[in-house]
């Protein structure tokens, strides 16, 4: 009889009967032992997961930060650092293009002096080569902007130029810069699965839903969670307003991104949300970023449906006067990106100061504030199974039942190793599903058109977005932006030239200037 032991090796032996009953007992045990032992397949993976984990503590996490250049990277760096004991990181690479080397080389040397002052040997590494950054990570963050700030001014620009709102995640410089993102978020994707396949993908790049949803349905890269910052900052300031400890309060969000809804309540369960609602209309400040004009709510329709709206929400409910807002600001100071770009060029001069060792309070300036943080807190709780409620775009799963399971929401959820569990929501009103249901219609329009460069799709995201009037205007203002976005957009490269054969003209000049000076 022919026996195979241990590592394949075989051998002949002469044996009883009861022997040998008793050997395929043994193979059955070494070929079965480890199903046995791990009798369902979460099992299987936490005992992956905490071999992994453990090497990790002996040698040190590996984060990849894509947008390394980012003027928010102080800003990830101090959350880190503030999270040593928690997160053993042992290097951090910082990736850009080629075009952002300056920047990112300026925030690398800052990092450095930030980690150094914090007594933590950590290093800080810069590449150009994105593939060759991401092995072996453990954490890959992603905080990049294609086309830089001046896309953002196109994106602003050429809708306003049409006396349509133009903002940088809503209407249709929202829907433009996922058509410039999720390209190349599909593609880092790519090179995660073949160098990094155990990675988790931490998503602030915006617009935050719409990216972390075709990371999901079309990367098919589960290991994903998007963030944002507009919830971290309403649960640091509401509480201040209304006079509480923020470890009394519980907060149940629900929505997409820059579109949700929340609900606050006490350490005895009873709910304060009215309270925050008094506290706005009394002109406390319970959270706005700061690149968001504060027109004010319908007191009455805010108190009819007893939840907060997130404050992007004033594009949509207060539409008239955000529009006159930003036309002013376009005729005059320039566009919230214009502006921005002024701030970032300020604190990339502060970045410099070889005697800078923390993030310097001028960041707070930018709109963005405490996306790197949470970010950071994300990780944390992943790493360290913690278990903690956070705000993140996952997959629904049935927590907004009026939307389907698998579409990527806004919600509270719980983070650990696991990453993201949402948590139920239940039924919204008529007027809040209706919202949702056009919008999440409009995203996944948007990131269809996005992925295929399917023209016609492209429209029909810009019909659905209450953002932008149908008709005409809208034609020409999609037409524009594929036009002053062509480096960006290789997917709609037969629609761009059959727009240039059509003699279709950027009627914003300052936007033709951009274009001509290739930027």
């Amino acid at each position: 009889m022919e026996i195979y032991g241990f590592y394949g090796r075989s051998f002949r032996l002469k044996v009883s009967e009861s022997f040998k009953i008793f050997w395929n007992f043994l193979l059955f045990l070494e070929k079965n032992l480890y199903n046995t032992l791990c009798y369902c397949t979460d099992l299987k993976t936490d005992i992956h997961s905490s071999c992994k984990e453990e090497r990790n503590m002996k040698q040190g996490l590996k984060i990849v930060t894509i947008g390394g250049g980012s003027s928010y990277t102080p800003e990830l760096m101090e959350g880190f650092i503030r999270r040593y004991e928690e997160l053993p990181i042992r290097e951090i690479w910082l990736v850009d293009v080629e075009n952002g080397q300056e920047k990112v080389n300026i925030d690398a040397q800052m990092a450095q002096r930030m980690w150094k002052a914090a007594g933590h040997d950590v290093k800080i590494y810069v590449s150009l080569n994105r593939k060759e950054a991401l092995k072996d990570a453990d954490f890959v963050t992603t905080q990049f902007r294609v086309g830089f700030l001046e896309a953002r001014i196109k994106d602003e620009r050429i809708p306003l130029s049409y006396g349509m709102l133009g903002q940088e995640t809503n209407g249709a410089g929202g829907i433009f810069k996922a058509f410039r993102t999720i390209p190349v978020i599909l593609d880092i994707v790519k090179d995660m699965k073949e160098v990094c396949p155990d990675a988790w993908l931490i998503n602030f790049t915006n617009p935050s839903g719409m990216v972390t949803e075709a990371v999901i349905q079309y990367g098919n890269w589960n290991k994903c969670i998007g963030l944002c910052n507009v919830p971290v900052i309403a649960m640091m300031k509401e509480p201040i307003a209304i006079g509480y400890d923020p470890k009394d309060l519980t907060y149940q969000f629900a929505g997409i991104n820059h579109f949700h809804w929340h609900k606050v309540y006490d350490k005895h369960g009873n709910n304060v949300t009215q309270k925050v609602i008094d506290a706005l209309f009394e002109g406390k400040d319970i959270g706005l970023p700061a690149n968001i004009n504060n027109v004010p709510f319908f007191k009455e329709q805010i108190e009819q449906m007893q939840m907060i709206p997130c404050g992007y929400h004033r594009y949509y409910y207060r539409q008239e006067e955000m529009l006159k807002h930003s036309l002013e600001e376009y005729h005059t100071i320039g566009t919230r990106g214009q502006q921005v770009k002024q701030t970032e060029e300020k604190l990339f001069e502060l970045y410099k100061n070889k005697e800078l060792d923390h993030k310097p309070e001028e960041l707070s300036m930018r709109g963005g504030a405490y996306y790197s943080d949470a970010a950071c807190e994300c990780i944390n709780a992943i790493y360290n199974n913690k278990k903690i409620h956070m705000v993140v775009s996952t997959q629904n799963k049935g927590s907004i039942p009026e939307l389907p399971t698998d579409s990527i929401v806004e919600v509270s959820s719980i983070i650990d190793a696991k990453g993201a569990t949402p948590m139920a929501w239940g039924k919204f009103p008529s007027a809040q599903r209706g919202w949702l249901q056009c919008m999440k219609a409009m995203e996944e329009c948007t990131i269809n058109a996005a992925v295929t460069g399917n023209y016609g799709m492209a429209m029909e995201a810009f019909a659905l977005n209450p953002l932008i009037p149908s008709g005409e205007s809208a034609k020409q203002v999609l037409d524009q932006l594929l036009l002053a976005h062509e480096a960006y957009l290789p997917q709609f490269a037969s629609t761009i030239q059959r727009l240039k054969q059509e003699h279709v003209q950027i009627k914003d000049p300052v936007v033709q200037q951009l274009v001509k000076e290739g930027k």
